[in-house]
Formats: structure tokens, C-alpha cells, sequence
């Protein structure tokens, strides 16, 4: 389904990725671990049209999309979840769901999505009318993985969603993102300082060290893996 060919990235006269290459077939939940400041978020960005592509391809369904703008991106499936959040802290949690389904024409499929992602996330109905900054973080987190689910995304880029969040919760979204990749046969990656919570729910993962992946496998064999049960997961 997505495929980074020797992508390069950064900011300014700063380089954050060199020449990373990463395939993520369709159905599978695949993270991408590494410290804080390794690429991962910039990886995620670089998929979504946000930081620019300064070399290589980012191939979605056969076709190259990495000159195309975030908006049309998400018209052909893919949707970022970004760090932090970042939903319309001044409008209700309806109409931050509305906003995830602004490009969609098609009253029915709305309607049938938002009663799914209410089954998701049932305290999000009890607040429906409630301003979205007035949430807690965790009810945030599940605003914002709703509003995104609202676009009916074939790829769901999801940065961080357990950050700062109380480990009740976090349990919580990571079954919930199981649950949509299973149920709404929604692709999924996943970046996530949390390497334990994701390589137990992903199908393989890759590694990023400094602007580098370094190690990929199977989810199974990274969490037997010697080094990164020290380097990530403090075995």
C-alpha cells in the first residue's frame, strides 16, 4: 500500500532523514520506534505532505504522491493523527467530528461512522456538545483518532497517541487501535515512543536511529531482540 524509497527530509539546512526505505502493506500495523529527535515524527510528516520530500519517493497504491499537498492526500485515504493532538480546542466535539468528515458528501456513511466511532468511544457521545478543549487528554487523544476516522481512511497515520497519558488509557487507545485495524480494515502506522504497547499489537516494525532505520523484522522477533529490549523496551 506505501512505499518510501530512499526519502530524504528535514528542516532548513538541517537533514533529519537519509535515504530511508520502508513498505507497509495493506492491513498491516507497522511502527516505526526510536528515541526522541531519531525522525520517526518527521517520517509521519514526510508521508503527509507536510515536511517536504528533498529526495526520493513516496509511492501510495502505485502512485507517487510526495509532490501532492496534504489535503490531497487525505481525499485519496490517508490521515495523520499528529502528536499533541492538535484538535479545534474552540469547537464541540461534534463539530471537530464534523471537520474530520469535511470532504465527504455522503450523508448515510457519515452517520454510520460516527455511531462507530461513539461504539469506540463512548464518553466522546456523552460530550458531544462540550468544547474540545475543555476534554482531558486521553478524551482528546480519542477526539482527535475520531476525527481522523471520520475521513474513512484506507491509512491512518497515528504519531505518538499515548503521550502523557495515564497507563489505564494507554492500555485502552492501543486496544482501540487494534480493534479498527481488524474491524474497519484500516492500514496502520503507528509511531510510538511507547516501543513495548506497539510491538505488541504491530505486525513488524522498523527501527530509526538518527534519521536511519537501522534494524526492521517482525514484531515478534524486535521484542526478543537483545538490543532492543535494552536500548527500548528497559529489559
Amino acid at each position: 500500500m506505501l512505499e518510501l524509497r530512499n526519502i530524504t527530509a528535514g528542516y532548513g539546512n538541517i537533514q533529519v532523514l537519509h535515504n530511508i526505505d520502508i513498505v507497509i502493506n495493506r492491513g498491516e500495523i507497522i511502527t516505526l520506534i526510536g528515541a526522541n529527535g531519531a525522525g520517526k515524527s518527521t517520517t509521519l510528516m514526510a508521508v503527509s505532505g507536510i515536511v517536504p520530500v528533498r529526495s526520493g519517493k513516496v509511492i501510495f497504491e502505485g502512485e507517487p504522491i510526495h509532490r501532492l499537498p496534504p489535503e490531497k492526500l487525505v481525499a485519496k485515504g490517508i490521515c495523520q493523527v499528529p502528536e499533541g493532538r492538535h484538535i479545534f480546542p474552540a469547537l464541540t466535539v461534534q463539530e471537530n467530528l464534523d471537520m474530520g468528515a469535511f470532504l465527504r458528501n455522503d450523508s448515510d456513511g457519515i452517520k454510520e461512522d460516527l455511531e462507530y466511532v461513539f461504539s469506540l468511544f463512548p464518553i466522546l457521545a456523552d460530550r458531544r456538545g462540550q468544547d474540545g478543549g475543555t476534554l482531558s487528554g486521553g478524551e482528546q487523544q480519542m477526539l482527535a483518532m475520531s476525527r481522523a476516522l471520520m475521513a474513512r481512511p484506507k491509512l491512518l497515520l497515528l504519531d505518538e497517541p499515548s503521550m502523557g497519558l495515564a497507563p489505564l488509557i494507554i492500555k485502552q487507545i492501543f486496544e482501540i487501535v487494534k480493534k479498527i485495524n481488524k474491524e474497519q480494515n484500516t492500514t496502520i502506522f503507528l509511531v510510538e515512543q511507547n516501543a513495548n504497547q506497539a510491538l505488541h499489537i504491530a505486525d513488524r516494525g522498523y527501527v530509526i536511529e538518527n534519521g536511519d532505520i537501522t534494524i526492521s523484522d517482525t514484531a515478534e522477533n524486535l521484542l526478543k531482540n537483545q538490543d532492543i529490549q535494552k536500548a527500548y523496551l528497559g529489559i
